[in-house]
Order: C-alpha cells, then structure tokens, then sequence
C-alpha cells in the first residue's frame, strides 16, 4: 500500500515518537494521507497528530512536535507514495512517440504528473485530473506549477494534445492564477500551427495573468526521423525561427513595457536556429526558464566572463583538449575557447559538433546525442588529452549515455578520458584549463 512506512530515519521526529516501519499513516491532524502532496503539506506544522493503522489493524494517535517545516522522517515504499500519472495526451509533437524500438523501457513513459510538476519542475497538461485533484491545487496552495500550454485557443489545443480536455482544462490556469498560484508555462511551437497569428492569441491571453503567470518559453518542436504514421510536421528553417523570434521579442518589449517583465522568452534554440544573437544577460530577468533551454548559453558565457575576471592573473599550462557537442550550440563553445585564449593564450581546444545520425540531422542539441555516435564521429580524431562532454548527454545522476553506452567505454573507444562537464561557466573554464578547481 502507498502509505505503509518502510523505514523510519533515526534520530527523527517520528522515531522519537516510537513509530514504526510497516505502520500505515492514515492521516495527519484529521487530513487524510493519499500521497506526498498530502503528506507534505499536512506535516509542516509543528503540531502533529498521526493517525496510525499497525500491522495488526489496531489503529493508535500519536502527538507530535516539531519545528516548523522539519522532516518528519518517514519514508514510504515511493516518492509519490503513489504511482506517476501517465500522460492521456496523443500530442502531434511528443516526442516518446519518436522514438525507435529496442531503448529501455522508461524511455517510453509519458509523465504528466501534478504531483512532479511541484516537486521536481517537470511540465503538464493538467488533462488527466480530477476535479477533486484539480481542486487540490488551489486547497493547497501548490505553487508554482509548470504548465504545457501551447495554445490558448480551446479548438487548437485539443488537436494539438489529441485529447478533448485539452481546451476544457484552460479554464482552471484562470482559477489558478486568480487563487494565487503562480505558473511558468512552455509553448512547443510546430510551424504554421500554433505561431504566427495563434501564438499572438497565446501570449496575449497569458499576458493578461501576469504575474500569476510568471513566464513562458517558446521552443521549436524536436522531430526525430522515427515519425513513420504521426502527424506530418516540418522543422523550423532559419526564416521560421527569425519570424518567431522577432514575434516574442516585440510582444516581450510591449509587456516590459506594460507590465514590468518580458514575460515571454525563446530558447536558445530558436536563436541559433535562426542565426541571431543571443540576448544580453539582463534580457532574461534571473533565468526563469532554465530548464527548458532559455537563457542557457548566455548564463554559461556569463559565469566564464565572471571566472576569467577573477582568475585572470593566474598561471596555467593546459594540455590541448577537445569538447563535443551538438551541432547547434558548437559555434557557441568555440567562442568560450577564443575568450579564454585572449587571457592565456596557450589554451588549445578543438569543437566537434556531433551529427545525430540516431534520432536524425534535425535534432542539433547535445542532450540527445548517443555514445555510439559520438564514438563512430571522433574516432581516429585529434582530441588532445581529455574529451569534454556536457554532463546532459548523460542519464541523470549516471555515467551512460541515452543509448546505454558508459562513459568508460566511450572513453576506452576513443583512447582518451571522457569529462562530463556541467552547465556552469565557471566549471567549464577549469575544465578548459585542466585546473581540478579554480
């Protein structure tokens, strides 16, 4: 059962309070206990009384206290002390849909879950709740939310989410934004579907419960050359991407204007995509889209220009290195190699953009691209002592790529270490300049 306690942590409050493992908690000062939503807010308090069931069936009360916001210490058979909802969308562009057989099998679960949107920043759709865990939000204050929107008009995101709630389901980002609840919000833009005259709609509507709706990125749909029997979607060309990247940047000017924030902002993606600039580091107001590619390059150059400044009268004598990654974002890091060399110009560093010839020539960013490619491409080429990787072509927390090769092998592949790199300026000048730390 979701809330039967497998462990209790040691010293903690609920091992003060005698509680033991495989005692179920039923409910926390009258609240009942579904899952972590619950479980967090209902044990915030310094005051608790748990309702508990043992093994036996015989029910108890225990008292505890606490201080405010401290751990209870119990720990359940999951997180979510529940299963992850799975997605109920059929989404022209999802991606899991794009993928080929044969890869493991958590590859190909769709998460759309409330629960994760809170807990762990992931995007939903809201499509497969409840009104009763609709309704929970906004009783629980859960905030923020991270919300896939991608069209405010009703008729136009059913058919992109290829699900009839799709526009029913807009009406509560009003209820949320009205109860307090603050929103970041993503728009996969497919070309001539959602932008132009659609995205204008989008990003009016959204503008108008700022700062509920705190801000929204726009990024290009990703499509693989697995798209055998989906809908026929196109890749953005370079006009597309400069037409929506002048599009965000007008609407953001006139909400800066109007409203305090840009509020709207594209992903680097789009701006090399479209081969423009990207904008200064006061443009993106504290990098509130991050995670989906916003502002990214530009706070990687940032955090480079702010460790050459500090490091700059410090003497190194660096190995030649080489870095790869994907072919959008190539030209950028060779940039990073030329600013480090006008301070110490014994820096010697190749770039080698890796074709995704897996999922196809269309995916240009980094994080997709496999072990097996970047072996086959680098083989037999000049990579100097050490080969920098950035650490999003790895599985989160682990040292395999996305097609299960490990960095060792790779590494013993290609005859040179292999340095997962974070994206963090600072960590990719010591790299650069084989300092262990700066």
């Amino acid at each position: 059962m979701s809330n039967v306690i497998q462990s209790v942590d040691v010293g903690s409050p609920a091992d003060r309070a005698k509680i033991q493992s495989g005692d179920r908690l039923l409910a926390v000062n009258g609240n009942e206990i579904l899952d972590v939503l619950d479980y967090q807010y209902y044990t915030y308090n310094r005051k608790l009384r748990l309702t508990l069931e043992t093994k036996d069936g015989t029910r108890r009360l225990v008292r505890i206290r606490k201080d405010e916001g401290e751990e209870l210490g119990l720990n359940f058979e999951t997180y979510l002390m529940d299963k992850a909802k799975s997605c109920a969308n059929h989404c022209i562009f999802c991606f899991v849909d794009q993928l080929p057989q044969g890869m493991r099998s958590t590859l190909y679960f769709k998460d759309d879950d409330a629960r994760l949107s809170f807990l762990m920043g992931n995007y939903i759709t809201l499509t497969n709740l409840t009104q009763r865990e609709l309704q929970r939000i906004i009783d629980l204050k859960i905030s923020p939310l991270n919300l896939s929107i991608h069209s405010t008009d009703p008729e136009l995101r059913n058919f992109l989410l290829g699900n009839p709630r799709g526009g029913e389901t807009l009406g509560w980002v009003k209820r949320f934004a009205a109860a307090g609840i603050q929103m970041n919000c993503q728009i996969v833009a497919c070309p001539g579907i959602n932008d132009g005259p659609a995205l204008d709609r989008t990003m009016k509507d959204l503008s108008r419960l700022y700062p509920a709706v705190a801000s929204v990125s726009i990024v290009p749909v990703g499509l693989t050359q697995f798209r055998d029997g989906l809908y026929p979607l196109q890749p953005y060309t370079a006009e597309q991407a400069e037409a929506v990247v002048r599009q965000v940047e007008e609407y953001g000017a006139v909400c800066k204007m109007e409203r305090g924030s840009v509020i709207f902002f594209c992903s680097d993606e789009f701006y090399l995509l479209a081969g423009r600039p990207l904008p200064e580091d006061p443009y993106y107001e504290g990098y509130p889209q991050l995670e989906n590619g916003v502002g990214m390059l530009r706070l990687l150059m940032t955090e480079l220009e702010d460790a050459i400044l500090e490091y700059r009268d410090e003497t190194f004598a660096p190995e030649p290195f080489s870095i790869a990654t994907g072919r959008s974002a190539a030209p950028f890091l060779r940039q990073c190699i030329q600013r480090a060399q006008e301070v110490w110009p014994q820096v010697r560093g190749m770039v080698y953009p890796i074709e995704n010839d897996f999922f196809g020539h269309t995916i240009v960013v980094a994080g997709l691209v496999t072990g097996h490619d970047l072996v086959r491409q680098l083989h037999g080429k000049e990579l100097g002592s050490r080969l920098l990787v950035p650490v999003n072509m790895l599985r989160h927390g682990e040292d395999v790529f996305l097609d299960d090769m490990t960095l060792q092998q790779a590494s013993e592949a290609l005859g040179v270490p292999l340095v997962p790199v974070n994206q963090d300026g600072k960590e990719l000048l010591c790299a650069m300049l084989g300092a262990a730390a700066l």
